[in-house]
């Protein structure tokens, strides 16, 4: 392992929750914000394959039914409003479930034979998942994360990657929040202490790969 460097063959690319829900799914705005999002991880896809460094998938899989979703007790909801009842609190209702579209990895970086799929079922990617088994049975000992949101997944997995012992590489344009401050703020002041948090064109530098050009995202829902 080197600080500027990363290895091939011990390190994967680890996408989170770049599903149809959360991009293709969701209203104008919130497809304008992602848009350079998503073409830094194609950009990442693209040298990664190029690297050779295999490629992961975390994606939420919940059951139709939600049986595996669980009401907590909370202050706010997801998007920092408070409950108009604090007693009885909404059940977290994700948009994600097995076998739909919404549930699906969205095109742009659609995965290829030889990839991992790795189901989940709470925030981290790790969680009763076999991400580490995976990751084990390969040698790989550093991670380079990217995806959404930030404040959420990206944050539980880099946590759990870090008590796992995994080198994390974080890039930051290429991760996203609802609320961006929250962003900001993991990736000046939380993220630096557990992992190396870097831009797309410094991560393709570490790959030792030549830039690539930054695509623009297909268009329009019918495209998936």
């Amino acid at each position: 392992m080197t600080y500027h460097r990363l290895d091939p063959k011990r390190t994967a690319v680890l996408f989170f929750d770049m599903l149809n829900a959360y991009y293709r799914g969701a209203d104008s705005a919130t497809q304008g914000r992602m848009a350079p999002v998503v073409a830094n991880c194609v950009r990442l896809m693209v040298a990664a394959r190029g690297a050779g460094i295999p490629i992961f998938y975390a994606k939420a899989d919940h059951r139709p039914d939600l049986a595996d979703s669980v009401t907590l007790v909370t202050d706010t909801d997801q998007h920092l409003q408070p409950w108009p009842d604090p007693e009885h609190p909404r059940r977290f209702s994700p948009s994600a479930r097995q076998g739909t579209w919404e549930g699906e990895v969205i095109q742009e970086i659609s995965p290829q034979p030889g990839d991992y799929m790795i189901p989940k079922h709470r925030w981290s990617a790790f969680h009763q998942t076999h991400l580490e088994l995976s990751l084990r049975t390969r040698g790989i000992d550093t991670i380079v994360l990217a995806g959404g949101s930030t404040d959420v997944g990206v944050a539980s997995t880099a946590y759990s990657a870090r008590d796992r012992d995994f080198n994390v590489v974080i890039v930051q344009d290429a991760c996203i929040a609802t609320q961006m401050d929250n962003h900001q703020q993991l990736m000046a002041r939380i993220f630096p202490r557990m992992a190396r948090v870097r831009t797309t064109d410094q991560v393709l530098e570490m790959m030792g790969t030549t830039l690539t050009p930054r695509p623009l995202p297909c268009e329009g829902r019918g495209d998936l």
